[in-house]
């Protein structure tokens, strides 16, 4: 059988198109790729404080107790607030000099350094205590979908989903911005968050705002697992497409 010129013509248009419809029907919608996609012009109403970070076992803390007699204040400041931190054990406590082990696991910054300062004026040891606490290992980690997954310490104790994914190098192409997961881990319990950053509900979500040792995770678009998990090497597709091309341009010289 014979081809036409225009029937080898479209036969070949065809063959050099059909790689290019295949990897289309595969991409993201680009209107997925735009943070903040459904945000209007104006104020967005937000409740969502700082949160305060429970502590938890191998935490490591700068504690500095101070008065208005430093002598006096300069014996808690010894083996509790050394030069590498006082690091929380696994019972959960930390030691303090002459007030021996505080409980510390599972409380804020905050709450820990009002344990520490009524213990100190019940025990009649001090005088208007001013305790500070920080934490020495603040830090987040992201994986997945990024340009760069890093571990990102944090000395302001202070960082914001948006913050940590640009230090990360921003999103890629293939992650998936409306479902990002957030692992965090409370009172030796692993609790799940989801944002969608999409959303202007992201500036009221309660992990707006990362914790210590928070793990963020973006997953992959689905086009991407379907690339990654198929069976048939990518090495097969362009074969056949150069076979094919190779077959049309036969075809027309044989005409």
């Amino acid at each position: 059988m014979r081809i036409s010129t225009s029937q080898g013509k479209g036969f070949l248009l065809t063959i050099f198109l059909f790689p290019l419809l295949m990897v289309s029907c595969s991409t993201m919608n680009p209107i997925d790729a735009v943070y903040f996609n459904t945000l209007t012009e104006g104020k967005v109403a937000t409740n969502t404080p700082i949160p305060e970070s429970l502590i938890q076992s191998n935490d490591l803390l700068s504690i500095s107790i101070n008065s208005l007699n430093p002598t006096a204040s300069a014996m808690f400041n010894t083996t509790a607030t050394s030069a590498s931190g006082t690091l929380v054990g696994s019972d959960g406590n930390i030691y303090i000099p002459i007030l021996g082990n505080v409980k510390a696991i599972g409380v804020t910054k905050s709450q820990l350094a009002a344990t520490i300062t009524k213990e100190l004026l019940d025990k009649k040891l001090l005088i208007d205590p001013i305790v500070t606490i920080r934490f020495l290992n603040f830090r987040v980690t992201v994986l997945g979908e990024v340009n760069n997954p890093t571990v990102i310490p944090v000395p302001s104790e202070k960082i914001s989903l948006m913050e940590a994914i640009g230090v990360a190098g921003d999103l890629t192409f293939d992650a998936k911005r409306k479902n990002v997961l957030i692992i965090r881990e409370e009172s030796g319990q692993k609790i799940i968050g989801r944002i969608d950053l999409n959303s202007n509900e992201i500036f009221s979500s309660p992990y707006y705002y990362l914790k210590a040792n928070d793990i963020v995770y973006v997953e992959p678009q689905q086009s991407k697992i379907k690339q990654t998990t198929s069976r048939t090497p990518a090495w097969v597709g362009l074969a056949l497409t150069g076979v094919g091309i190779l077959f049309s341009v036969v075809t027309l010289i044989l005409r």
